[in-house]
C-alpha cells in the first residue's frame, strides 16, 4: 500500500500565501464526500462491499473516521463521508493500486459516483483563538481561487513510439470549448518526457462534465483510438470498466497552484518532470510548492505561475515563464533557489543530475533543468479563455 512519506500526525496547520489558490499542503483536515447511486436490487451487495472497504480503510494512516448515509427521498442514493488528518495521506491512498483493486467490486452495484474533497475551514467545536487563527487542524483562512480547475492525465507509451504518438496527439481539431451553460474548456497543454505523456487541462465550471464532454468528441475519440496500439497499458474505451480503470490510473491531480498575480502575453508555458524515488513523490511536490510559494512574492522571478501535479512518484511542474526557461538562473527555473532544499532534492529525486550525495551546482543545475524539461506537443487555448 502506498503511504505518505510524512507521518500522518506531523503536519501542522499553517498560513498559506494569498498567492496560492490551491494547495493540499496547509496541514488542515480533509473531508471527502462520495456521492453514490446504487442499482436497483443491488443494495445488499453494496452494503457488504462497503463493509469490507470500511474495515480496511480504518487502518490507513491519516484516516480519522467516516459515515455512511442513505437519502430519505431516494433510497438508491447514498453518501459516504470520511475525514482525514490532512490531504496528503488520503491522496496517497486513493492513488494506490491497492485502492484500485479494493473499489473494483463496487462498480458492479453502483450506477454512478462522484468524489468531492474539502479542507475543513470552520466548525462549531473549534472556536477561533484570540489572534484570529483556529486550532484543531482547520484551514486558517479560505483561499481565493481564480475560477479555474486544473487537472492532468498521464500515461506511458511503448519505447521508440514517442515520435509517432507526438504526431498523432498534435494533429487533431480542437474540441468545442463550451460544455454547457456553466462549464467551459479554457486550455489544454500536452507534453512528452521520454515515453510519458502528460495532458494538463484547465476548466471553468464542472471538471467531470468537461472530461466527459472531451471524451465524447469525435475528433478526440479518433485520436484516442489511434494511440491505443502504442500504449503500455492496454485499454478499451468502449468497455466502461476498462475505461474507468485506465482513467483512474491516469489521473494526475493538481496539488498546488500559485500565481504572482501578473500576466504577460509573451510568457511561454513549460513543463518539468521530477522523477521521485519510491515513496518520496509527495514530499518532493511539497518542497517544490514551498519554493514556488516563496518565489511568488519576488517581483524579479520570471515564473508567473506554477501548478504542481503529483501521483505516487510522478511529479510534474507546469510553469508559465517570462523570457523562457533558459533566460535566467536554472535554479529559479527548477523552482529550487534555497541551497538547503536543493540539497534535499538529491535525497528525493531518482537520479538528481547524476549524483546521489551532493547538491547540484552550476553546470549540474543546467543539466538537471535540461533533463527535467518536457517536450511540448501542443498548447491550445479557447478564444475567450
Amino acid at each position: 500500500m502506498t503511504t505518505t512519506s510524512t507521518p500522518a500526525s506531523e503536519p501542522l496547520t499553517r498560513q498559506v500565501s494569498h498567492h496560492v489558490s490551491q494547495s493540499v499542503f496547509d496541514g488542515s483536515r480533509l473531508r471527502v464526500v462520495l456521492l453514490v447511486e446504487v442499482y436497483d436490487g443491488a443494495q445488499q451487495q453494496f452494503l457488504e462491499t462497503y463493509e469490507q472497504l470500511r474495515s480496511h480503510v480504518e487502518s490507513v494512516p491519516g484516516h480519522l473516521g467516516e459515515q455512511l448515509c442513505q437519502s430519505i427521498e431516494n433510497p438508491s442514493q447514498w453518501l459516504i463521508t470520511s475525514e482525514w488528518e490532512s490531504a496528503p495521506p488520503f491522496l496517497n491512498w486513493v492513488s494506490s493500486e491497492e485502492h484500485v483493486r479494493m473499489v473494483k467490486p463496487l462498480h458492479s452495484c453502483v450506477r454512478d459516483t462522484r468524489s468531492l474533497r474539502f479542507h475543513v475551514v470552520r466548525e462549531t467545536n473549534h472556536p477561533a483563538t484570540g489572534d484570529g487563527t483556529t486550532r484543531g487542524g482547520l484551514q486558517t483562512s479560505p483561499r481565493i481561487g481564480d475560477g479555474v480547475i486544473r487537472h492532468a492525465l498521464t500515461f506511458t507509451v511503448k519505447p521508440d513510439s514517442e515520435d509517432a504518438v507526438a504526431e498523432i496527439l498534435a494533429d487533431y481539431a480542437s474540441p468545442e470549448p463550451r460544455v454547457d451553460d456553466t462549464t467551459r474548456l479554457c486550455r489544454t497543454s500536452l507534453f512528452l518526457h521520454g515515453n510519458r505523456v502528460v495532458r494538463a487541462i484547465e476548466v471553468r465550471g464542472d471538471l467531470l462534465a468537461a472530461l466527459r464532454h472531451v471524451a465524447e468528441q469525435p475528433e478526440v475519440r479518433a485520436v484516442e483510438e489511434a494511440i491505443n496500439p502504442y500504449l503500455e497499458q492496454d485499454r478499451d474505451l468502449g468497455d466502461p470498466e476498462s475505461a474507468r480503470v485506465f482513467y483512474t490510473r491516469a489521473a494526475l491531480p493538481a496539488v498546488h497552484h500559485v500565481t504572482a498575480g501578473e500576466e504577460d502575453p509573451a510568457a511561454r508555458r513549460h513543463a518539468l518532470s521530477y522523477p521521485a524515488r519510491p515513496g518520496r513523490g509527495m514530499r518532493l511536490a511539497q518542497l517544490l510548492a514551498d519554493r514556488d510559494e516563496a518565489a511568488a512574492d519576488d517581483p524579479r522571478s520570471p515564473v508567473l505561475c506554477s501548478t504542481i501535479f503529483q501521483r505516487d512518484d510522478v511529479v510534474v511542474r507546469l510553469v508559465d515563464v517570462r523570457g523562457g526557461l533558459d533566460a535566467g538562473d536554472p535554479a529559479v527555473s527548477l523552482g529550487l533557489t534555497d541551497p538547503g532544499q536543493v540539497a534535499e532534492l538529491t535525497t528525493l529525486l531518482d537520479d538528481p543530475a547524476g549524483t546521489e550525495t551532493s547538491a547540484p551546482k552550476g553546470g549540474e543545475l543546467a543539466r538537471a533543468l535540461e533533463g527535467a524539461r518536457m517536450e511540448l506537443v501542443t498548447d491550445r487555448r479557447s478564444p475567450d479563455a
